[in-house]
């Protein structure tokens, strides 16, 4: 059975990329692929910030990239880039620590303004960590994703 690591890149708890992604998890489940979702917020600021390398948490993060076959990195856009808190995962991450992967990049937004994102900043930074392939990104309007009235 395939192994998808589900990355999200959201600092917000109730984040639409997050349920863009987790919706995306179980369309994957059912075609029989194993989904393990990571959300970056949930890792050690101090260790993102830090750059350290060999908090166990990190270290646990780096291993289930190794181990996916492929991997799914969902991010909001802020300031037309990906966010901050993803950048801050793929430094920590080897240098070719998708080499042989499928990666399909997502982006959320709140304007059509940002939909060259993945292609103009995500994709290169990816494709530097040598994915043997990088599908074409989908970027989804905040308006088209739901959130229930808690927020979730």
């Amino acid at each position: 059975m395939p192994t998808i690591l589900s990355i999200s890149g959201s600092p917000s708890p109730t984040s639409r990329t997050a349920r863009l992604l987790r919706s995306l998890d179980s369309r994957l489940t059912v075609q029989g692929h194993q989904v393990i979702p990571l959300d970056i917020r949930t890792l050690p600021a101090e260790a993102l910030l830090h750059a350290d390398f060999g908090h166990p948490e990190i270290v646990r993060a780096t291993e289930l990239v190794a181990r996916a076959d492929g991997v799914v990195i969902g991010t909001p856009v802020y300031k037309a880039a990906y966010s901050g808190l993803l950048k801050a995962l793929l430094d920590l991450l080897p240098q070719f620590a998708l080499e042989g992967k499928t990666v399909l990049p997502l982006a959320t937004g709140g304007s059509t303004a940002h939909v060259l994102a993945i292609d103009y900043g995500l994709r290169p930074v990816l494709a530097s960590m040598g994915p043997a392939h990088i599908t074409p990104g989908w970027f989804v309007l905040d308006q088209h994703i739901e959130v229930g009235k808690d927020g979730a």
